[in-house]
């Protein structure tokens, strides 16, 4: 089993790709609309969060012109609003300035109300509260605006400034209202890994091209579906993914996770701990605010503090319905650290990835009068079959090998023993060599 990311042919544009997701509603054009203030964001955070959407396969608007004229919003941007199944706001010190900006919040919000537009606000170095209340650079910007408006010689004129100036400072107390993401004291790469996974969650289905795709997984697929779906009450609160570095473990806990997240209250994906613990200062720390944020949807000051974070993650495991993948536990004190020892919710869910059979059930979990019922799944090697199917998607982007390749495919298979990762890696490598003794060389 192993993540294709690419399946035969090059990858589709993003655009054909999410027609073909939505088109059980013809009038969606977009996954997301993004409104920003570019002269704030646009070389930054807005640009770095379009690509990491574009890159989940997630389809996004995002216009191009940088130009400001008073005029009223383009009929395309409003299209393009109308056409999107969500927006979301990158709300910044000068957004309030742009009177196009406020034009396409106002009718975002339109989009919502009528229409139910998953709608994200991102609070990016700005106070929600001064959005609320129209203060700071917001209240600046709105006084500036009753400036222009004062200026107008023509009465029919100030009166549709007026009016405009209204649903202005109504959208701008709505939008400060919804729940969003609030940029202070964050992480940016953490911040928009949490936003694309929000917003696939929130479109109400998993985007089939943001899956990876597995060779050799789909006993595993079924069986871990069906345990994350199984809501009586003698079914397994814990399931642990068992197997070698390279066998697959993450990607089919990714796999299931992107399928099945959204049933849940929260969710959360923390990956490769163990590195994370072991290469980065405050490791573990980090790994347990994430946890906490993403399954209360609140945030804590970073601190370095590990019995803090375990009190507040604890208390949330036991009263919520929470999905969380950990993955590549290696020690004890990960998983106690995030799992901490006051019981889970009867209809949570916990994924273990890690090498270590016997780990899981030596937590502090399982000290418990009542301990939490726990099943594991064994990964194992691919059938030479799946094996060849592997190696010839990476290296022929075909399922089968070219002319004049079978016997060597067929060597190189047996070499790498049915490791998912070992022919991934050596499929990509020999991709672009012709000369077939270069294949045979090292083997």
């Amino acid at each position: 089993m192993v993540v294709l990311t690419e399946l035969f042919s090059g990858s589709p544009s993003s655009s054909s790709t999410h027609d073909h997701n939505h088109n059980h509603n013809q009038d969606y054009r977009y996954d997301v609309f993004l409104s920003f203030r570019g002269a704030d964001t646009r070389n930054r955070f807005t640009d770095h969060l379009y690509n990491a959407l574009v890159d989940a396969d997630i389809n996004t608007f995002l216009d191009d012109e940088e130009i400001e004229t008073g005029e009223p919003l383009k009929r395309e941007l409003e299209s393009a609003i109308k056409s999107s199944r969500a927006s979301i706001i990158v709300l910044s010190k000068n957004y309030a300035f742009s009177t196009w900006c406020l034009d396409e919040l106002v009718s975002i919000l339109e989009q919502k109300r009528n229409f139910n537009q998953v709608v994200i606000p991102v609070f990016y170095d700005v106070e929600p509260t001064n959005v609320r209340k129209q203060q700071s650079s917001f209240g600046e910007a709105m006084a500036k605006h009753r400036q222009r408006m004062e200026a107008e010689t023509n009465a029919e004129k100030r009166c549709q400034w007026g009016q405009k100036m209204e649903l202005w400072k109504r959208a701008l107390t709505q939008v400060a209202d919804l729940k969003g993401k609030d940029a202070k004291d964050r992480k940016e790469s953490e911040l928009i890994e949490e936003i694309v996974t929000d917003i696939h969650r929130r479109l109400g289905v998993p985007l089939s091209n943001t899956l990876p795709h597995l060779i050799g997984m789909d006993h595993y697929i079924k069986f871990i579906s069906s345990w994350l779906t199984d809501g009586t009450s003698h079914t397994t609160n814990i399931l642990t993914i068992v197997g070698m570095g390279g066998i697959g473990k993450t990607s089919l806990a990714k796999y299931v996770f992107h399928l099945h997240s959204m049933h849940f209250q929260t969710s959360s994906f923390i990956e490769g701990i163990n590195i994370r613990c072991n290469e980065q200062f405050n490791g573990l720390p980090d790994l347990q605010r994430q946890l906490y944020r993403d399954i209360s949807k609140k945030n804590l000051l970073q601190v370095n503090d590990v019995s803090m974070y375990t009190f507040k993650i604890k208390d949330v495991l036991a009263r919520k319905m929470v999905f969380i993948v950990l993955d590549d536990i290696d020690s004890l004190e990960q998983l106690d650290a995030l799992l901490g020892n006051k019981g889970l919710h009867p209809e949570s869910k916990v994924l273990i990835t890690t090498k270590d059979a016997s780990l899981t059930e030596r937590c502090a979990l399982f000290d418990l009068r009542v301990q939490p019922k726990h099943t594991k799944v064994i990964l194992n090697g691919l059938r030479e079959s799946e094996s060849l199917e592997l190696l010839c998607i990476h290296a022929f982007k075909s399922q089968k090998p070219k002319e004049g390749y079978k016997e060597v495919s067929e060597k190189l298979v047996k070499y790498c023993e049915g490791h998912p990762l070992a022919l991934e890696v050596l499929g990509k490598s020999l991709r672009k060599r012709d000369n077939i003794e270069i294949w045979l060389k090292p083997y």
